[in-house]
């Protein structure tokens, strides 16, 4: 036999102990008939058996102290793929009794079934695999089949209404471990079981009976509230039947009046019709004014619009000439400030020499010192060898040579001293020279660097003079550009006036036509009906015959009097049609004198 994979095994351990739990839950929950609290075993059970499911195939996350294996990370990860799961995490963040990541997760478990959405939540993290696979492995329940079916039996439970307390509960402490015994079966248990069926099954059919009943009594009585709404009914419909009746009455006298009514309403239009004519004559000419008008306005402001063109044409080569200047002014800035750092190198650089040459002098002077100092001590040194000389007469002669020597030691000494002394008067008088010549050009230096900052003072002040009138031909253009919408606009609506102006005309134009041929029509139907004063109609059994084609009349070939000549012709012969704008269908002509012909419909036609 092949040997089974081990993580396969595990997956369908976890999904068949995931479904015995989910089916025990929702049974006891059912016949518990109440909503479910934190101590109802199958649901802690349920709880403990969820996080096995989540904790299978979980990477273990080093972290500073120690290796971390939690199910809080992947949901943690909820949130980001389901906007409505950050309130649950959010209250989970906020529970001030947890501590570890696992606590937090058993919160966001209880708080889930709660809610009725742990099953999207859920279905949401198993189809990102790509996330799930930085906290789960390859062999993972919820990266196999297996989770998407604990998805699955997880909708089964928003039937169940629970409310758990998580804000008292040590949920960070609590030891997880599946009690079997729950799921595990005895005689007895199975004996008790098939009673509570039974039981189960009588209590439902007493349910459904009363049921029953209650809707036929519900029936019953709407029945008759029913039969009482057509009574009512029906005698409201006997009412208004008599008094439609009398409607009917009343609306044959008014139909004889509005009969009267109409022939007086003809000639008032007729009148009405002439009185238009001449308003709409009035019209046209006041038409014609205002659109004179329109048209001084509309090259009035053609003018204008050619105006302000040439202004901004204007404005904008004097930007440019502007622009250019404001670019030379930074060139010569730039060259300025660079020629004012070189001076500022020379300064410094002389300083330094000054500096300098003022420790030289104070060394020389400070040798000087030594030097005379070392006179005087020689000259006190001489003095007394002169007393002693003369306190000591009789040592003179033997010590007559060392005072010579000494003597021309002295000369040679004091010339050196006059020599040394001369030359440092010509160092310092030379260097004095220097210090006030140095002086002078750090005076010439100091002048031309106001003169300089005095120049860029200038400058800068030039240079935001221009920046200002930029701003204001910046407000100009957008003025102009402001200027330029609003003749736009103008533009616009003078189109649609003269638009308007034309449809107007062209209306007008096909008002007049249709009121000369109304005007046109109504005379001819005049002058047919003074051609038919006089005449008389044929007999139905004298016409047999149609005139033109003479074939005789039938069902399919009927008969068409003329009103001016009174001769009769067919339907197919009196194809002539004439429009009118009274009628909705086109009247047939008579071939002969172009009158309006008349169907006949039977033999008691006047």
């Amino acid at each position: 036999m092949a040997v089974k994979d081990p993580t396969a095994v595990e997956r369908a351990n976890l999904l068949n102990m995931a479904k015995l739990s989910i089916k025990g839950l929702i049974e006891s929950a059912l016949s518990f008939g109440r909503t479910l609290d934190s101590d109802y075993p199958p649901l802690q059970q349920f709880f403990v058996v969820m996080e096995h499911c989540l904790k299978h195939g979980l990477k273990v996350r080093k972290s500073f102290l120690s290796y971390n294996k939690t199910i809080w990370g992947p949901l943690e990860l909820v949130e980001k793929l389901y906007p409505e799961a950050e309130e649950i995490s959010a209250s989970v963040r906020d529970l001030p009794g947890l501590k570890t990541p696992l606590g937090r997760a058993r919160a966001w478990l209880r708080l889930a079934l709660m809610q009725k959405k742990m099953a999207d939540y859920l279905r949401c993290l198993i189809i990102q695999r790509d996330l799930l696979s930085e906290f789960y492995e390859y062999h993972a329940l919820l990266m196999e089949e297996e989770g998407a079916v604990i998805v699955g039996l997880l909708v089964g439970l928003n039937v169940i209404d629970a409310n758990l307390c998580v804000k008292g509960e040590d949920l960070d402490s609590q030891v997880g471990v599946i009690d079997f015994s729950m799921y595990l079966k005895n005689e007895e248990d199975i004996g008790s079981k098939e009673r509570n069926v039974q039981i189960a099954a009588i209590l439902d059919q007493k349910n459904y009976v009363e049921e029953l009943n209650r809707q036929l009594n519900s029936t019953v009585s709407s029945l008759h509230a029913r039969v009482d709404s057509l009574e009512k009914s029906n005698t409201k419909l006997i009412e208004e039947l008599a008094i439609a009746k009398n409607n009917i009455i009343k609306l044959q006298e008014e139909n004889h009046q509005l009969r009267s009514e109409n022939t007086l309403i003809l000639m008032k239009t007729q009148h009405h019709i002439e009185v238009t004519k001449v308003d709409v004559e009035a019209e046209l000419q006041t038409y014609k004014h205002s659109r004179q008008g329109l048209d001084e306005m509309y090259n009035e402001a053609r003018r204008q619009l050619r105006e302000e063109s040439q202004l901004r044409q204007d404005i904008e080569n004097e930007l440019m000439v502007q622009v250019s200047m404001k670019h030379e002014i930074e060139l010569a800035m730039k060259l300025l400030e660079k020629d004012i750092h070189e001076k500022q190198d020379t300064l410094i650089g002389l300083r330094q020499q000054l500096d300098e040459v003022k420790a030289i002098n104070i060394e020389m002077y400070q040798k000087l010192q030594v030097s005379e100092d070392s006179r005087k001590e020689k000259n006190e040194i001489i003095g007394r060898l002169e007393d002693k000389t003369n306190q000591i007469t009789a040592t003179m002669k033997q010590l007559e040579q060392r005072l010579q020597q000494t003597e021309k030691a002295q000369m040679e000494a004091e010339t050196e001293d006059e020599k040394f002394k001369q030359e440092c008067l010509s160092k310092s008088e030379s260097l004095q020279k220097e210090i006030s010549r140095k002086e002078k050009q750090l005076v010439q230096l100091e002048t031309d660097l106001k003169i300089e900052k005095e120049w860029r003072q200038t400058l800068e002040d030039d240079l935001q003079k221009e920046k200002e009138t930029s701003s204001h031909l910046r407000v100009e253009t957008q003025q102009i550009i402001c200027l330029k919408k609003e003749f736009l606009k103008l533009h616009d609506k003078n189109r649609q006036l003269k638009k308007m102006c034309h449809d107007q005309e062209a209306a007008l134009q096909e008002l007049a036509c249709k009121l000369s041929e109304s005007k046109l029509k109504i005379e001819d139907i005049k002058e047919a009906n003074k051609a038919l004063q006089g005449q008389v109609w044929l007999k139905d059994r004298e016409a047999t015959h149609c005139k033109l084609c003479e074939k005789e009349f039938s069902l399919s070939k009927r008969k068409h009097h003329c009103r001016n000549c009174g001769e009769i012709f067919c339907n197919a012969c009196s194809d002539n049609e004439l429009p009118l704008p009274s009628s909705p269908k086109p009247v047939r002509v008579c071939d002969s004198c172009h009158a309006f012909l008349i169907q006949r419909c039977s033999s008691n036609m006047p």
